[in-house]
């Protein structure tokens, strides 16, 4: 078992960090443009096509996690400890999965064509349901902000692990960080 990430799973776990944050906020740049406006369907575009560079890095990463594994947690975390930070974990890879797979869904039902930052395009496999759509883009939006709250539920574990704790949870998942064992790939 390692005892820290790799390189590999670390840079993953922060740009998709990034990503979720900013495909989040992504979604509020509509407001400065009135309806018609070309911008909107660009900021829509650009939603769409981080949302599919998301879902694909999220599939990278589970790879990873089933290939290379987890490093050990911390021997002193009590049982309660350890299940909740396997609840939070698995809770946000179940909605990293689940939130770019409704969007396609959603897409879809809008009658529109998913497309990746223009290099390919998959066209709707499904009739328009714009009624359906609605009820879909609610579920969508529900999990979009149970992502951000059980990130940060799972940052604000970190750094109580870092700061109080001292640890080395953090550390595991900091670039340039911990004991990287020889001979294992990333």
């Amino acid at each position: 078992m390692p005892n820290t990430y790799s390189a590999t799973q670390k840079t993953l776990h922060w740009l998709i960090a990034l990503l979720i944050v900013g495909v989040y906020l992504l979604t509020y740049g509509e407001g400065f443009y009135e309806r018609g406006d070309p911008m909107r369907a660009t900021i829509w575009w650009l939603h769409i096509s981080f949302g599919l560079l998301l879902l694909g890095l999220v599939l990278v990463r589970i790879g990873l996690r089933f290939t290379r594994g987890t490093p050990e947690l911390p021997p002193e975390m009590t049982p309660v400890e350890r299940g909740a930070s396997q609840a939070v974990h698995l809770g946000l890879y179940l909605l990293m999965l689940g939130i770019p797979l409704v969007g396609v869904v959603l897409t879809w039902l809008r009658g529109d064509t998913l497309s990746f930052f223009g290099l390919f395009t998959i066209p709707s496999p499904v009739e328009a349901d714009r009624t359906l759509g609605r009820s879909v883009k609610e579920i969508h939006e529900l999990g979009a902000n149970l992502i951000l709250a059980l990130a940060a539920l799972h940052a604000a574990a970190a750094l109580w692990h870092h700061f109080v704790r001292r640890d080395g949870v953090l550390a595991r998942m900091l670039p340039g960080r911990g004991n990287e064992q020889p001979g294992l790939a990333d």
